[in-house]
């Protein structure tokens, strides 16, 4: 059996969001991805409800969560 080397392969959105809050809190979290849900009454769900809708917001999250495995 051969192994995924992208790190989203088999991680849900919310897991990839509840990991990068718990590195770098919303507060960084909205430095780096400068959203509305992020900067203001963050929560998981709001959040994943914008990312689902939002497809430029969605990827630049996905690219902090693979930095962040990389850095790993």
């Amino acid at each position: 059996m051969h192994a995924s080397k992208d790190p989203l392969h088999g991680i849900t959105l919310e897991k990839i969001l509840e990991a990068l809050v718990a590195h770098h809190g919303w507060h960084g979290l909205a430095a780096r991805v400068e959203i509305r849900c992020f900067m203001f009454d963050p929560s998981i769900t709001s959040s994943l409800k914008f990312l689902r809708r939002t497809p430029w917001a969605r990827a630049k999250v996905e690219q902090l969560y693979r930095e962040l495995v990389r850095q790993s």
